[in-house]
């Protein structure tokens, strides 16, 4: 029997019940089920850590959370940062707590990135101490433009549609610093390309060399999990999550947005040079970058054109809420993707492929695809049942058993879970056939991704104009930079053991 404590984590899309769940399941627990005196809530979901804007982040209403303590909630100011390894060091202390007062931390959120990182330790980067042999010595390479440019990093993430130039000197530096991460980011993916500029500035070391120590470290969990995984058919989950939407702006969406356009504004002006005295509202709220904080929520980015019209319109209303019902939408699917590809693999890939009755994070999709008496039967009654075998140590279910949907979501294709191999496996190479300005190069994902485009109509008409122009087809190349030598290639070629720098 393992020696590491309980905790139970319910993860999945939005709108399929997750907070319910958990409340239910903290209510059972409350009889005394297996000793234990009852169960506390840990949020997980990064947007609803803030005070207020109860709408925009679909907070469960207090009434609702039937006298059950929820933590890690409504405790942040919107405009306040709060990322992974701060809500990871609260969380771990939340549930040390937890397990003291013999309750179980029940952690519930739609933020999987974070609750992967709470079960699976050492794997985010630490503050840095100095700067590694490697990064000292690109930075001294670096020419004049970007090494101004990495001593002085934007603050705000530059958009790629509106300012193409600037999201490729990013992606060029970074290349400098960091070829194989580099590699890893599409150039317009102005977001990631700066999260790997910020690791290298704030831990004095390249990525991939954090992904490398990384991948020496076996996936060990810090406590015993019982994973729930609620999942609906996105069919009827996409009509669900839109008519969530209508309900929202029925409940003060709109004045909620409006309340964060002020803080917006409050928090941007006071940043702003000196020298502009006087800012109006509308550039200090331009200013915000939708990539941090509270200002993720979807829904606020979606109404700024409406909020910023000289006449709002009805026309501007309706294209509001359409983009946020599709940003809704698409959240989901991303979120689905995250729990497949990344954390089932992982989970997996901890087990060590042992007996679901025996493994150490046993995990269960419950179908909450129905709402009403399905909901309770496939959700509430299997997660109880589940629960109670957990903490008991008795024979688990199947996971693949409980449903034909769970069979299907839960059995995955073997994907790496080294980081080394993962960041391998996801490298972007550029097409010059396909690439109609040299200023926006067109990427491509290696491997599979790289063949279909190949065998592309379009693909095969620009290379065939390639040839008849230079006799003989472009090759793809590794790297978006023609004037930075790629070194990666010539290193896979020597490199049988897996390292990448």
């Amino acid at each position: 029997m393992s020696t590491l404590k309980p905790i139970i984590t319910v993860c999945g899309t939005t709108g399929v019940g997750k907070s319910n769940l958990a409340i239910e399941l903290a209510l059972k627990l409350a009889q005394g089920t297996h000793g234990w005196k009852g169960a506390r809530i840990i949020n997980a979901d990064s947007m609803q850590v803030y005070t207020g804007m109860d709408v925009i982040t679909n907070k469960v209403p207090i009434a609702e959370r039937m006298g059950v303590e929820h933590l890690l909630m409504d405790f942040k100011q919107p405009g306040e940062q709060y990322v992974v390894g701060q809500w990871i060091k609260d969380a771990i202390k939340a549930i040390d707590e937890t397990h003291r007062m013999d309750k179980i931390p029940i952690i519930v959120g739609g933020t999987s990135y974070w609750i992967q990182h709470l079960i699976f330790p050492n794997r985010l980067p630490t503050a840095a101490q100095s700067l590694s042999d490697s990064v000292a010595q690109s930075i001294a390479n670096l020419p004049p433009d970007l090494l101004e440019l990495f001593n002085a990093l934007p603050e705000q993430t530059p958009s790629a549609a509106s300012h193409p130039e600037d999201a490729l000197l990013l992606h060029k530096l970074l290349t400098a610093l960091d070829e194989p991460v580099a590699q890893r980011w599409h150039w317009r993916d102005t977001r990631k390309v700066m999260g790997s500029l910020r690791v290298i500035k704030d831990t004095g070391k390249a990525p991939s060399e954090i992904i490398l120590e990384q991948s020496k470290i076996a996936l060990v969990p810090r406590y015993r999990t019982l994973c729930f995984w609620l999942y609906a058919e996105p069919s009827i989950l996409n009509e669900r999550l839109d008519a969530r939407v209508d309900n929202m702006i029925k409940e003060g969406l709109l004045d909620e947005i409006k309340a964060l356009r002020a803080i917006a504004s409050s928090s941007t002006s006071s940043s702003l040079d000196a020298v502009v005295t006087e800012p109006s509202e509308e550039s200090a709220v331009q200013q915000t970058d939708y990539t941090v904080g509270i200002y993720q929520s979807i829904g606020y980015k979606e109404f700024h054109d409406y909020f910023t019209s000289p006449e709002p319109s009805e026309k501007l209303f309706a294209s509001a809420v359409e983009q946020m019902k599709y940003g809704t939408r698409q959240y989901a699917k991303r979120q689905i993707r995250w729990l497949k590809n990344k954390l089932l693999p992982a989970i997996y890939s901890a087990n060590g492929g042992t007996d679901h009755a025996t493994a150490l994070l046993p995990v269960y999709l419950l179908d909450a695809t129905e709402l009403g008496d399905q909901w309770k039967s496939c959700v509430l009654n299997q997660g109880e049942r589940i629960m109670e075998a957990f903490l008991g140590n008795e024979t688990l279910l199947d996971p693949l058993s409980l449903s034909e949907r769970a069979r299907e979501m839960l059995t995955i294709d073997v994907k790496p879970t080294s980081p080394t191999e993962v960041l391998r496996a996801r490298k972007k190479v550029v097409c010059p056939a396909c690439t109609l300005d040299p200023s926006q190069p067109f990427m491509v994902e290696d491997g599979s991704q790289w063949e279909a485009h190949r065998r592309s109509r379009a693909h095969r008409k620009y290379a065939a104009r390639d040839k008849k122009m230079h006799g003989k087809p472009a090759k793809r190349r590794a790297t978006v930079h023609s004037d930075i030598p790629s070194k990666v290639d010539a290193e896979d070629q020597q490199d049988k053991q897996g390292s990448i720098v």
